[in-house]
């Protein structure tokens, strides 16, 4: 990692709570995702896909030998004629149940009809995460939640990739050369930052 990267990454992280934050939110979300339950499901806005969270927890999954943490991407314009891990429409929303865990990512405000599928499936027994710029509602439904207000050493987006690193950590000691460090991850977030923009996942 050069010095650009790592002053760059220093720049985002220096004087916030935001590794910690999102360490704490990472681990409430590792912990509710258990194996051989229902699974991660990720869902956004109408106006907002979580595309890279879900890629970035794809890989963390692999990488950390947790593949729990894969998540099911929900849309709201699925099409039956989509490739199958992009045809998952918001009904998958409406039959979470208990074992399951909902994580909402929503950078504006999630609209009605949204929140009333997080409310079902959260009486329904599902665990319900949220990420977003603070929905007062949204919030309230959820078991844990992470508000990123806007400020100006983070976004809602630099959040996501901290999120999907803490949360492929090692919880249990692996053997030597197997584990990544948070060394590496941070290493890989700095390397997204000064990259150009990827290809849609």
């Amino acid at each position: 990692m050069d010095a650009v990267r790592v002053a760059l990454l220093r720049e985002v992280l220096a004087g916030t709570e935001w590794l910690g934050a999102t360490r704490r939110f990472a681990t409430a979300l590792r912990s509710s995702v258990v194996p051989h339950g229902g699974g991660l499901l990720l869902v956004g806005t109408e106006e907002y896909e979580p595309w890279h969270l879900a890629a970035h927890l794809v890989d963390e999954a692999a990488w950390s030998g947790t593949p729990e943490l894969a998540p099911t991407l929900v849309r709201h314009g699925a099409r039956a004629s989509d490739p199958p891990h992009l045809a998952v429409g918001l009904g998958r929303i409406e039959a979470a149940r208990r074992g399951e865990t909902l994580l909402v990512v929503a950078p504006g405000a999630p609209g009605d009809p949204l929140l009333e599928r997080v409310h079902d499936a959260r009486r329904a027994g599902a665990t319900v995460l949220a990420l977003s710029s603070g929905d007062a509602e949204l919030h309230g439904l959820a078991h844990e939640g992470l508000a990123v207000p806007g400020e100006r050493e983070l976004d809602l987006d630099t959040v996501q990739h901290l999120v999907s690193a803490a949360a492929g950590e090692n919880v249990v000691a692996r053997p030597r050369g197997r584990g990544r460090s948070l060394r590496d991850r941070l290493s890989r977030l700095a390397d997204h930052l000064t990259a150009p923009p990827p290809a849609r996942w």
